[in-house]
């Protein structure tokens, strides 16, 4: 139980239906939805639409989206990837000849088709009870009306602004500045991309002015990108992936997301005793970050898109776990591996709605970078995404950038079952951190026996680059006891990721919500 004298948030309890998400007015929306009949797919699609407005830098219709759906009255999941793939014109030769080791993250090379749209309408399609007018409504009344500016938005808007190119700081600036915190940000031209996927669906975004629009944008940035490649955007319907950690089975996207690394991850933390060390400790925490090294680097040597990876699941393979397991030392740090594809991010937005009958949404939803590839469209003041940073550009490697490829994806949403049945959905932000995330709150609930909302509040610290990053809320003699390991230990410029979750209790009859305090959000039910 938290302690009310010290600041903190409560977890939040209601049977008939919940959203927890990044942003309250998104939160509110799905709600409202909810409360209107709709669906849990109904009332995510509505807040989703909203987060493009609340969380600029985060996410837009110009990125991608995957989801995790568990239908009424079944305990299966299914998995929607709405991941874009690269361009027809994409040639990594060509990259590579302009001079590049690495993908460029601002250039137009770097941006695949957005899949977001075209994964809003097959969800819509196959699970929602109401019209895309109601469900887009909320959103294109804040699209012309404007929505204040909330204070970790004002943040990463302010950190970010170099980011954004011609037509992007027009849109997206005031005055040629980040927005502060309370000033509206205000999108008509979103609005009206949303009316038209109303009116004509598919066709209204990927095909006519919405299109065009995006091409022009593109292929004035360098681009190849054509109007046929946008047309011929679809996503995916998929099945999870799953592993057990202590009793509980967490549940993944395949990839071409990085689930499986979450997975081998949680596989490795399983060979460990973490349950009898202290969790803010240096054993825990060097352990886990070891462990993180080691899946990070199989993720970054096999996983790409699945039509190119030989086999999907080969990150479970038996006995993976052990044998990474045996390399790590509880008294020596071992080095990073050299990366070589994926660019570093922090920048998606998560939500997660369970509605009265139990139907549970798991969805994220991204631009990549913050502010994306900062590339804006003129007319309708789309921002384009990067996702395409996350091919590698060298020659022979199983994620090379290719036409019709889609690159290693960081997002990820999860969902947890136990005994065969939905315990909870969840999703952690954060970039490279997402698969980390997810193994560290499913250790927090199987080891610690904290709640979902003192699992989300509890402090984080990630090993990436080199870099051990410990969060504020680590005791001091843990940060000096880690470098005294070997771990060069810095403090993040900014809180580590965020998250979400839902968990269903006594047999799903109650709704408990739980959302991480380093963003704006909240969970809302009723």
């Amino acid at each position: 139980m938290r302690d009310f004298q010290k600041p903190g948030r409560s977890a939040v309890y209601a049977r008939n239906g919940m959203c927890a998400t990044s942003h309250p007015l998104a939160a509110a929306v799905a709600v409202d939805l909810l409360k209107q009949g709709g669906s849990a797919v109904d009332a995510a699609l509505g807040a989703a639409a909203i987060l493009s407005l609340c969380e600029p830098p985060m996410t837009g219709f110009g990125g991608d989206c995957f989801a995790l759906v568990k239908s009424a009255g079944t305990e299966e999941i299914i998995g929607l990837n709405a991941s874009g793939r690269g361009p027809a014109g994409l040639d990594a030769a060509a990259i590579r000849a302009e001079g590049h080791s690495v993908m460029p993250v601002t250039s137009a090379h770097a941006v695949t088709l957005p899949g977001a749209v075209s994964g809003f309408l097959a969800l819509s399609e196959r699970f929602g009870r109401m019209d895309l007018a109601e469900v887009f409504a909320p959103a294109i009344r804040y699209a012309d009306e404007g929505v204040p500016v909330a204070p970790r938005v004002a943040l990463d808007m302010g950190l970010s602004t170099d980011r954004l190119q011609g037509f992007a700081r027009r849109d997206y600036l005031k005055d040629g500045r980040a927005l502060r915190a309370g000033e509206l940000f205000r999108a008509p031209g979103q609005g009206e991309v949303l009316r038209r996927i109303v009116r004509d669906g598919h066709a209204g975004f990927y095909q006519g002015e919405v299109a065009e629009d995006m091409v022009n944008a593109l292929r004035a940035a360098g681009g190849s990108h054509t109007l046929e490649d946008f047309a011929g955007v679809q996503p995916e319907w998929t099945t999870p992936i799953s592993g057990g950690y202590r009793g509980l089975e967490i549940v993944e996207h395949q990839p071409n997301g990085q689930g499986t690394a979450a997975l081998l991850l949680a596989a490795i933390l399983e060979r460990f005793d973490l349950a009898s060390m202290d969790p803010w400790g240096p054993e825990r925490t060097h352990i886990e970050a070891e462990a993180t090294k080691l899946a990070y680097d199989a993720r970054d040597r096999f996983v790409t898109d699945p039509d190119h990876m030989d086999p999907v699941t080969r990150l479970q393979a038996e006995g993976l776990a052990d044998k990474l397991a045996a390399l790590i030392a509880p008294d020596r740090v071992m080095p990073d591996a050299a990366r070589i594809s994926e660019e570093v991010h922090r920048d998606t937005v998560y939500l997660t709605v369970v509605d009265k009958d139990r139907m549970a949404v798991s969805l994220i939803y991204s631009i990549f970078n913050s502010f994306g590839s900062g590339i804006g469209t003129e007319k309708f003041g789309l921002l384009m995404h990067n996702r395409g940073a996350g091919f590698s550009i060298t020659e022979g490697h199983p994620n090379e950038a290719a036409p019709g490829k889609r690159p290693m994806h960081t997002i990820l949403p999860g969902m947890i079952r136990q005994e065969g049945r939905l315990l909870m959905p969840f999703g952690v932000m954060g970039g490279q951190y997402q698969a980390a995330g997810h193994a560290r709150f499913a250790s927090n609930i199987a080891d610690y026996g904290l709640d979902p909302q003192s699992a989300l509040d509890a402090p984080r610290a990630f090993a990436s680059e080199g870099v051990l990053e410990l969060e504020t809320g680590y005791p001091e003699a843990t940060r000096a006891a880690l470098l005294k390991l070997g771990h060069k230990v810095t403090v993040p410029d900014r809180p580590i990721g965020g998250a979400q979750a839902i968990r269903l209790n006594d047999g799903g009859d109650v709704l408990e919500g739980a959302s991480d305090p380093r963003k704006d959000g909240m969970a809302l039910g009723y």
